[in-house]
């Protein structure tokens, strides 16, 4: 019977005084039973019966307890049974109905703080399942929810934090307030005193050229850092293959098992070097004897550069093929237009350097020499017709002779009499033209062809009859520079007026009198045949007309007598002619 039920009872007019008295003295006896039961406390109870699903739970008390269904797990719930006993929180003595509050939750809460500060006391180790992130940490579950720091969760940064979630870790309480509720563990503290105990371990034994096991912690460019075991050595890129690495990721990832070699330890500074090739013998021991030059391989493509092509022989062996030596036919712009990574080549052994660890290889040396055949087809004099023109530059023209093989016209050898600054003044790129071949150097793999030798040397015969020095010639000009005009004669026949003999005085420029086009008459100063040059003069025209003029005016006056003498009777006769007759004798005369 509840206490709301016994009071109802006791208050009932139905009942004789004997009988309430009675009942006043069974209360206060039963109230008496219950002094021990304060509030706060944990008790045993036992179940009475299922009440909508709560549990109806008796301490021992005038009245019972109701202790909701949600307060317990689905599995403990189900195995509950009427009379089964129970430890539960006495929350209140009495409520508004006169019942007592109880709380399983409760109870279960206070008998695990008392377990977790008995683990914190004894500094002992808890289990702890991750539940989920929040700022600056996680949330862990130890019995009760306990906070992680994010500095405690390893001994470097975790970045990815999600991924803990959902797993279970041993920790160790850090700190704890039962007051406020509060608790912090930390997972580093046992990662740091098994990794100080490993390390003691580690060193006690560690000795200069052992072998020993040991994971990738991280891998920088320089190389990759393996845990030995509560230490860390550094396996330095130079130290991980024989052959050559581009980066260590290429060869091992973080969390990798490795076994190494101990090339240095120094104890003073607790630094250790390792290495992994030196677990097999130097390949490069019997290199001169087995890759000999001109030994035909085969090997793997495995990198690329703008220089060349890296080419694997063997394990810890890799040669180098320039650029220059990939093709006989033509120039290589970059190796990946010839080869590509993981192709297998075929390639000729030029030189080893083992001391550098260095082979120098050719692939264009498995085919025959193409300019072992040019050598005796472009023969010195020979004329080849119909070529396209394949560039142009400032100092010449190539022509495409055949595919892979072009010809040098030198801006020299384009024309016997012009006077050419750039080549595209007489070619532009896809003319078809014919020229002659001059030279041949099947060395540097060259071939020197010319246009201007189509045609014979003007110079040799025909300019120094047709210019004379002295003669007066007419042209156009076609240049005007700093220091004179060129004026075209004929042609593809130029001459040069110096500034100084173009007869243009300061402050008028040269360009202020003579233009582009402009015809213009001048003499002939000096045929230079060495230097295949026409000076030219207009100054010195200008001279011969004056006298010329001042000959022809001679001419006029006769056999006239020029003498001084003459010139000063002359005079004096002028001036007697001139005078005025004085009057007496004009009278006389009269």
């Amino acid at each position: 019977m509840t206490k709301v039920k016994r009071k109802r009872a006791f208050e009932s007019d139905e009942i004789t005084e004997e009988e309430r008295q009675n009942r006043v003295e069974q209360e206060a006896l039963y109230a008496e039973t219950f002094k021990d039961k304060e509030q706060g406390s944990v008790l045993e109870g036992t179940i009475l019966a299922f009440e909508g699903g709560d549990v109806l739970v008796d301490v021992g008390y005038k009245s019972e307890g109701m202790i909701p269904k949600e307060e317990f797990k689905p599995e403990e719930y189900a195995e509950l049974e009427i009379g089964s006993k129970l430890l539960v929180y006495l929350e209140e003595r009495e409520d508004a109905d006169g019942n007592i509050v109880l709380s399983k939750e409760k109870a279960d809460r206070m008998r695990i703080w008392k377990e977790i500060e008995e683990i914190y006391n004894k500094e002992a180790i808890v289990e702890a399942k991750v539940l989920s992130r929040i700022k600056g940490g996680m949330i862990v579950d130890i019995g009760v929810k306990a906070f992680l720091p994010g500095s405690q969760i390893d001994l470097r940064p975790v970045r990815n934090l999600e991924r803990l979630i959902g797993e279970t870790y041993p920790m160790k309480i850090i700190k704890m307030n039962h007051k406020r509720g509060n608790i912090v563990v930390s997972r580093r503290v046992l990662l740091e005193e098994s990794r100080d105990k490993r390390r003691e371990l580690t060193l006690s034994s560690l000795q200069e050229g052992q072998v020993i096991e040991g994971a990738v912690k991280n891998i920088t460019e320089y190389g990759a850092f393996i845990d030995l075991g509560g230490i860390d050595g550094l396996l330095h890129i130079t130290d991980m293959s024989w052959g050559r690495v581009g980066h260590p990721s290429e060869l091992y990832m973080v969390g990798d098992k490795v076994s190494v070699v101990v090339l240095k330890y120094d104890k003073s500074s607790g630094r250790v070097s390792l290495g992994t090739k030196q677990k097999t013998p130097d390949p490069w021991g019997g290199v001169e004897t087995k890759y000999a030059p001109d030994t035909k391989i085969v090997g793997k493509v495995v990198s690329l550069t703008d220089y060349g092509a890296f080419v694997e022989l063997e394990p810890g062996i890799e040669g180098l093929v320039h650029i220059s030596q990939m093709s006989w036919a033509h120039e290589v712009k970059h190796p990946s237009r010839i080869v590509s990574v993981g192709e297998m080549v075929g390639a000729v052994i030029l030189s080893v350097d083992r001391k550098g660890r260095k082979i120098s290889l050719g692939m264009k040396q498995i085919e025959p020499n193409p300019w072992d055949l040019v050598e005796k087809q472009y023969a010195p004099g020979t004329k080849i017709v119909g070529k396209e023109i394949k560039s142009i530059t400032d100092f010449g023209v190539f022509v495409g002779l055949e595919e892979g093989i072009d010809g040098l016209i030198h801006i020299s050898d384009i024309s016997w009499t012009r006077h050419i600054k750039h080549p595209s003044e007489v070619f532009k790129k896809g003319d078809v033209i014919d020229v002659v071949v001059l030279k041949v150097d099947r060395d540097k793999e060259r071939i020197s062809i010319g246009y201007k030798q189509l045609t014979s040397d003007p110079w040799e015969q025909d300019i120094p009859k047709r210019f004379k020095k002295g003669a007066s010639v007419k042209g156009k000009v076609t240049k005007i520079t700093d220091f004179g005009i060129f004026i075209e004669l004929e042609e593809g026949i130029e001459g040069l007026v110096h500034i100084s003999e173009t007869g243009v005085e300061p402050p008028k420029r040269v360009e202020d009198v003579y233009h582009i086009g402009s015809d213009v008459e001048a003499k002939i100063a000096r045929v230079d045949l060495g230097e295949r040059k026409i000076a030219l003069t207009i100054k010195g025209l200008s001279r011969d007309e004056d006298k010329s003029a001042l000959d022809t005016f001679h001419r006029k006056q006769g056999d006239l007598d020029q003498s001084l003498g003459a010139m000063i009777a002359n005079k004096i006769k002028e001036k007697s002619d001139a005078a005025p007759v004085p009057v007496e004798e004009e009278k006389a005369v009269e």
